[in-house]
C-alpha cells in the first residue's frame, strides 16, 4: 500500500526515510497486537506454522486467529495507540516540523501493515508530516477481520517475499529525481533492523544511514565495513536517542 498524501512540491532540499517497528515506536507492532488474544499469547501450533521469509503470510494467519477470538477493531487499534515511540523519536518529528517547507520530504517505509502505523501516527499526531507511507496493506472486511496482503513481489534473495525496502527506495527516488528535475542533496534513511540494511545499502557516499546503536542494521554495516571494504557507501551515524540525529541533520540543514 502506497498512501498517497498532496501532492509534493519539488523544492524539497532533502528526502528522509523512516522505518517504523523499534525506529519510530519502540516495539514491533506484530508483537504488540497479541496481547489482544485472550491470555494474551498464541497457540504453538499457530506459531509454529511461521516460515523464514514468509512473515506476511504467517501474519495473515495470526490476525484470523485475532478474529476467531473476537477481537475488534477498535481493539487493535487501542494496543497500536499505546506503543511508547523510541527516545527522542517525538522531538525529531518536531524539529522535521518546525524546519522550513524545503527541506525535508519525509517517507514512512515498513514491513508492519497500514492499520498499525496509521492507528499510532493519527494518535500522536504525526501523520501528517509524512508525504508518502509504503507499507503491507491492511483493511477490515465485512466480518471484523483485519485482511493483510503483501506490498509487492520482487527478486532480491535477502528479503522477506512481500517486500524488498531497496527496491521502494530506489524506484522512489528516481521517480522523484524524474519529476524534480534534480537530485535531493542527501538522502537520509533511519532504520533499525536487517531489512533496513538493504535500503541502506544502495545509499551514496553524501548520504546518511542513522542505523540504531547494536541492532541488526548497525551489525550488518559493520560486518560489512570489515568483510567488503568499501562496498557500504554511505555515512553510518549509530543512534540511541533520535535526539542524535537531530543534532547531525542541524549541522546538514546549515550546509
Amino acid at each position: 500500500m502506497t498512501s498517497q498524501g498532496p501532492h509534493i512540491p519539488s523544492d524539497k532540499r532533502f528526502l528522509i526515510f523512516f522505518d517504523f517497528d523499534e525506529t519510530i515506536v519502540d516495539e514491533t507492532s506484530d508483537d504488540q497486537v497479541v496481547q489482544t488474544v485472550p491470555g494474551q499469547f498464541l497457540p504453538t501450533w499457530l506459531k509454529d506454522t511461521y516460515h523464514p521469509g514468509r512473515y506476511n503470510e504467517y501474519m495473515q494467519r495470526v490476525l484470523g486467529y485475532l478474529a476467531e477470538q473476537g477481537v475488534t477493531e477498535s481493539d487493535i487499534r487501542a494496543v497500536m495507540e499505546k506503543i511508547p515511540a523510541t527516545p527522542g523519536m517525538l522531538t525529531l518529528f518536531q524539529f522535521l516540523r518546525t524546519r522550513p517547507q524545503t527541506d525535508f520530504e519525509v517517507v514512512l517505509l515498513s514491513d508492519a501493515n497500514s492499520f498499525f502505523i496509521e492507528s499510532w501516527l493519527r494518535r500522536t499526531g504525526a501523520r501528517a508530516l509524512f508525504h508518502r507511507i509504503f507499507t503491507n496493506p491492511a483493511t477490515f472486511n465485512k466480518d471484523g477481520r483485519l485482511v493483510l496482503r503483501p506490498f509487492h513481489s520482487h527478486d532480491c534473495p535477502r528479503c522477506p517475499v512481500n517486500m524488498c525496502k531497496q527496491v521502494v527506495l530506489r524506484d522512489y527516488i528516481m521517480r522523484r529525481t524524474q519529476e524534480r528535475g534534480r537530485p535531493y542533496q542527501r538522502v537520509f534513511y533511519v532504520g533499525d533492523g536487517a531489512n533496513d540494511f538493504c535500503p541502506a545499502a544502495s545509499l551514496g557516499p553524501r548520504d546518511v544511514a542513522f542505523a540504531r546503536r547494536d541492532f541488526p542494521m548497525h551489525r550488518l554495516i559493520i560486518e560489512t565495513h570489515e568483510s567488503m571494504p568499501g562496498q557500504f557507501k554511505a555515512v553510518t551515524v549509530p543512534w540511541v536517542s533520535a535526539e542524535e540525529v537531530v543534532e547531525r541533520l542541524r549541522k546538514h540543514v546549515a550546509e
